[in-house]
């Protein structure tokens, strides 16, 4: 039993690990981040094993790399079905395949939340820094929080759209049982 537990914690760990780098690259093309970045180079060097062979085979569609979509989604399915293995629990496939798909928008929510917590934290105490992490976090927060700002605009130097879009990621997030 500890066996199956301990296994079961270690492939949803490293399939989640995994998928959030996948997601991240995903992102980081999406907003056309610096790509030179280090930790852009290590998120291609990382999926890239994954990602090439799974373009050649699914094509983009219009501006999404739909092959890291599907991807990202056959993962979280590969776990979901290991697990239910494991743990002799008999889920039919459209059960899981929505688990699935509930999964990756719910890693797509945390990501978003967690990235807009950290540029709150970096506007506080590390503004001036020249950490390479920093002008990736605001390229990735920037679409999500450019439009709260145009609708709710700085109030006496304060910007509460990071507020505004945290109140919004959170009720997301509970609308999907997370």
């Amino acid at each position: 039993m500890n066996f199956t537990l301990a296994l079961i914690y270690l492939i949803s760990t490293l399939t989640d690990l995994y998928v959030t780098a996948i997601l991240l690259r995903l992102l980081l093309q999406w907003v056309r981040a610096d790509f030179y970045n280090p930790l852009s180079q290590f998120l291609i060097k990382v999926t890239n094993p994954v990602l090439v062979p799974a373009r050649r085979l699914i094509p983009s569609v219009g501006k999404l790399d739909t092959a890291s979509v599907v991807v990202m989604l056959l993962l979280e399915l590969l776990q979901l079905v290991i697990i239910s293995l494991l743990s002799r629990t008999d889920y039919g496939f459209q059960f899981l395949f929505l688990f699935a798909v509930r999964k990756l928008l719910i890693a797509l929510l945390l990501t978003y939340f967690i990235l807009i917590i950290a540029r709150v934290i970096i506007s506080w105490i590390a503004n001036q820094s020249r950490h390479p992490l920093i002008p990736l976090i605001y390229q990735l927060t920037e679409p999500v929080l450019r439009p709260i700002n145009k609708l709710i605009p700085p109030l006496g130097g304060i910007d509460l759209s990071p507020l505004f879009a945290l109140i919004a990621l959170r009720a997301l997030l509970l609308l999907l049982g997370w």
